[in-house]
C-alpha cells in the first residue's frame, strides 16, 4: 500500500507541472502579446486565471469559496493570505476577479516557462537584500497609480516549522495598504497544504476551501497604524485557519 501511495505522489507531482505548462504552451502567443506592455496587463490577467483553474481542475481540487464582504470591481485592494503551497497562487488567481500583481519570492522565476511570465508580471523580492525590499515598494506604488492590486502572502514564505499554523507578518502589505489608502482583504486558505504541500510525498484531490473575510480600511490611517492592522488581520486569519483544523 505504501509504495502505491509513492507512485501515486510521484505521478501526481509529475501531472501538475504537466498541467502548469500545457496552458502556457498553447496561449503563449497571447501571452507573450500581453506583456509587452504594462496597460495589457488585464488581458494578461484573464488568461492568468484561465491557467489557474486549469490546473485546479486538473488535479481534482475543488473550490468552496465563503464571503463575509464583496469584492467592487475596478477598485484596487491588498490581497493577503496564509501561505502553504505553490497552489496558493492558482487558488488566488482563481477566486479574485480584480487584476492584481503579486509580490513573489523571485526563487519561482526558474521554473521553466513559468518563470518566464511570472518574473516579467510579478514583482520579484530578494528578502535578504534590503535593496530589493525597497524596490518592492516603487513597483507596487506605481501598480497601484495604475489602477491595479497588490496580493502578498504577509509571513514572507512557508514557514520551515510544519507545526506552524500561521507566521508572524512582514509589514510590507500593510504599509502599502496604508500608504495607498486601499483596503486590507484578508483571506484564509484552508486545505492548500493538506492537498499540495511543498512536501513530495505528500497531497490529494478534494476540497479547497478558502474564507475571504471582511476588509479592513485604511483611510484617514497614519502611518503607524501598519502595526495594529498586520496585528488584527493576521488574528482574524489565525482563529479561521484554527476553526478550519479543529
Amino acid at each position: 500500500m505504501k509504495a502505491l501511495k509513492i507512485v501515486f505522489w510521484i505521478v501526481y507531482r509529475i501531472w501538475f507541472y504537466i498541467l502548469m505548462a500545457i496552458p502556457i504552451i498553447v496561449m503563449f502567443p497571447f501571452l507573450f502579446i500581453s506583456i509587452l506592455s504594462e496597460k495589457w496587463y488585464p488581458y494578461f490577467f484573464v488568461m492568468a486565471r484561465i491557467w489557474a483553474k486549469i490546473i485546479l481542475f486538473g488535479m481534482g481540487f475543488r473550490v468552496v469559496l465563503e464571503t463575509e464582504e464583496e469584492i467592487i470591481k475596478g477598485k484596487s485592494y491588498m490581497f493577503v493570505a496564509n501561505h502553504t503551497s505553490m497552489t496558493d497562487i492558482m487558488l488566488m488567481l482563481s477566486v479574485v476577479k480584480n487584476p492584481f500583481v503579486f509580490v513573489g519570492k523571485k526563487e519561482l522565476a526558474k521554473i521553466p516557462l513559468f518563470g518566464f511570465f511570472y518574473k516579467r508580471t510579478c514583482i520579484l523580492v530578494d528578502r535578504k537584500s534590503s535593496k530589493s525590499r525597497m524596490a518592492v515598494f516603487e513597483r507596487a506604488q506605481k501598480r497601484l497609480n495604475q489602477g491595479l492590486s497588490i496580493c502578498i502572502f504577509p509571513e514572507g514564505g512557508v514557514p520551515d516549522d510544519e507545526s506552524i499554523v500561521l507566521d508572524e507578518f512582514k509589514d510590507g502589505a500593510f504599509r502599502l495598504a496604508v500608504e495607498h489608502q486601499i483596503p486590507i482583504v484578508p483571506m484564509s486558505f484552508a486545505d492548500n497544504k493538506k492537498r499540495f504541500s511543498y512536501t513530495f510525498f505528500s497531497g490529494s484531490p478534494g476540497i479547497m476551501r478558502v474564507k475571504i473575510h471582511r476588509f479592513f480600511e485604511t483611510k484617514n490611517q497614519k502611518p503607524e497604524y501598519k502595526k495594529t492592522l498586520k496585528e488584527h488581520v493576521r488574528q482574524i486569519i489565525l482563529k479561521q485557519l484554527q476553526h478550519y483544523n479543529a
